[in-house]
């Protein structure tokens, strides 16, 4: 397939990709989540006062504030501020109460100021597609860069989520976009990529707390590079290592033979034979340290900002009275926790009240005060349904079957292929396994960091008891279909045997070549029509949608709820309900973003109030 075809191809399948998660925004009303994650960045924009929604880092909450405030300043739109709400004066961290004062009950145009602050949030899809594409296209060629682009242009999870005021998507693309440079210095530890790895980590820290996870993959991965470049790296192993012989084609083609070429060509000291283990372990480890500075670096100017008018007395007070109860709880004199290995767990708390005391690292301390935030309440679980169960300790089975419920069937087949296929072609790659891996992880490093961070994220997902949602595990859904991707274009490829001699058997090949090819290229074809035909038909309930494997939207709610199902996203298609059908009175029990009375005025009853 041309460049300009597969060009044209990918804009198209983005553009799709925006234009059904705008439709489905245009009738979505305000999630749960955007509540609280709204109304905080236009405070932070307007206020430079970060009291609000603290267990969130601030940049897609920004990026929502500033463009309602952009919106505001443009057309003159007067936004009125609860400066005078128990919630900002006196509760801590009170986002619910004063995010639903702030949307629906100060006399704000909610529609309008919902419909801006959505907007920026397809930046973030945008980008995350486009990278996509970018890093299979550079690893495997066009056909996987459409391939892994089709399953995320037409995932309901994306398209559900994407135009939400949350960090799900955003972490997703802030992780892999992270992981794409960082992987990049690895294989060439220059300056250039090392410092753009480090801006790129700290922005990727701005967007979501899960991406702190790529601190320990980072170290991982250095680790795992200094061990394997110890070896000789013009070794031919391409073939090799995928079970093919020699004499058989590279079943990437083209695409797979300029990567080896480039690969042996680079002329970066990292290369080299002849450099010692040691000068690389000091290259490695030193540029690993540089980029966590560079990130730190990042955070500190953009935390600045946003405790600029944040009294200090208010911040050491929300802070301590938050972290009170972390780890057990305080010792008697500060930062004793620290000095004591049985309390050791208790470190991270004092160290971030020690440091909002003190006035140059108070930009860091509302940093890892909202981490602190994140590692309690995700040690605390969450209440929430899950098959006939109410339990806040979660269910290590809850993401897998979520998983294998929410997404669409014909992306599971693909991955059944793909797994049986790999399976297949490396029987050969385990009979001396060691030397065999260690040639491909050296060759291979990028989709070796793409399978460490999926085990990585699932494990903690899995291990932890918050259970709300297959948005927890959205960052791992693009390398599934990287990977994914690039084992079913090696699938349809099919090698020449070496010793094919004589007319009658290349007759034979190219018969059974053609007869194959057509099968398997007529699957790939079913399911990629399958796949679109189910998405189209979930329209415009891309949040609700559940697979043919336990009858679609209409049993979702048989197996998991909350934001897998209803977040309260409906209810302005309730409003236009009861309006068609003129219905005067109507009860209502409701879990959602919206108030009900904004919609409804006093046609509304809410259901605790039903006289029986």
């Amino acid at each position: 397939m041309t460049n300009r075809i597969t060009y044209l191809l990918a804009a198209s399948m983005l553009l799709i990709m925006i234009g059904l998660s705008f439709a489905e925004m245009l009738g979505d009303s305000q999630t749960m989540d955007e509540v609280s994650h709204l109304p905080a960045g236009y405070s932070y924009i307007t206020q430079k006062d970060m009291r609000i929604n603290p267990e969130h880092p601030p940049l897609v909450k920004d990026a929502a504030g500033a463009s309602v405030w952009l919106w505001s300043k443009i057309s003159g739109e007067k936004i009125n501020f609860p400066y005078e709400s128990k919630s900002w004066q006196e509760d801590i961290n009170g986002q619910w109460d004063f995010g639903f004062n702030f949307m629906y009950r100060l006399g704000n145009d909610a529609d309008k100021m919902l419909f801006y602050g959505r907007l920026p949030m397809f930046l973030f899809l945008l980008l995350l597609g486009f990278y996509i594409f970018k890093w299979s296209r550079e690893l495997f060629g066009n056909n996987t860069a459409l391939l892994a682009l089709f399953l995320y242009s037409f995932s309901p999870t994306f398209l559900g989520h994407g135009h939400l005021v949350t960090t799900d998507v955003a972490a997703s693309a802030a992780i892999f976009i992270s992981l794409y440079y960082f992987v990049r210095w690895l294989q060439t530890p220059n300056r250039k990529n090392l410092i753009i790895a480090g801006i790129i980590f700290g922005l990727a820290l701005l967007v979501k707390f899960s991406t702190f996870l790529l601190v320990p993959l980072f170290v991982f991965l250095t680790l795992t590079t200094l061990i394997f470049k110890n070896i000789n790296l013009k070794k031919e192993i391409f073939s090799e290592t995928l079970g093919f012989g020699r004499g058989h084609e590279s079943p990437l083609g083209e695409s797979e033979q300029n990567r080896r070429a480039k690969f042996s060509r680079r002329e970066n000291f990292a290369f080299s034979e002849n450099i010692s283990f040691w000068k690389l372990f000091q290259k490695y480890v030193s540029g690993l340290i540089l980029i966590g500075i560079i990130g730190l670096a990042i955070i500190y100017p953009i935390y600045l900002y946003h405790v600029w008018n944040y009294p200090v007395e208010r911040q050491v007070n929300d802070i301590q009275f938050v972290l009170n109860s972390y780890a057990e709880g305080p010792d008697q004199t500060p930062l004793e926790s620290c000095k004591n290995l049985t309390r050791i767990g208790r470190c991270p708390a004092e160290l971030t009240i020690w440091m909002t005391q003190k006035p140059i690292l108070r930009p860091w301390s509302q940093y890892f005060y909202g981490l602190l935030m994140v590692v309690q309440r995700a040690s605390g679980g969450n209440t929430t349904y899950f098959l006939s169960e109410v339990s806040s300790t979660g269910w290590p089975s809850y993401f897998p079957i979520v998983y294998a419920i929410k997404e669409p069937l014909p992306m599971h087949i693909l991955t059944i292929i793909a797994l049986l296929f790999t399976a297949y072609s490396t029987r050969v790659f385990w009979k001396n396994s060691f030397p065999r891996m260690k040639d491909w992880i050296s060759s291979h490093l990028p989709e070796f960091a793409m399978i460490c961070f999926i085990i990585l994220y699932w494990f903690s997902s899995i291990t932890s008891p918050l259970n709300i949602g297959v948005r927890h595990v959205l960052p791992t859904f693009p390398f599934i279909y990287i990977l994914i991707s690039g084992q079913i274009n090696k699938w349809l490829f099919i090698a020449a045997p070496a010793n094919l001699e004589g007319l009658l058997a290349k007759l034979r090949f190219v018969g059974k070549t053609l007869i194959i090819s057509s099968a398997k290229y007529a699957v790939i074809f079913l399911l990629i029509a399958w796949q679109i035909i189910s998405i189209v038909a979930a329209y415009p309930y891309f949040l609700t949608y559940f697979n043919e494997l336990i009858g679609g939207p209409k049993n979702g709610h048989i197996y998991v709820v909350d934001s897998n199902l209803d977040w309260g996203q409906d209810f302005k298609r309730l409003v236009k309900w009861a309006d068609e059908n003129k219905i005067d009175k109507i009860y209502v029990d409701y879990f959602g973003g919206t108030v009900g009375e904004y919609y409804l005025g006093n046609s509304l009853i809410p259901w605790y109030g039903k006289r029986l």
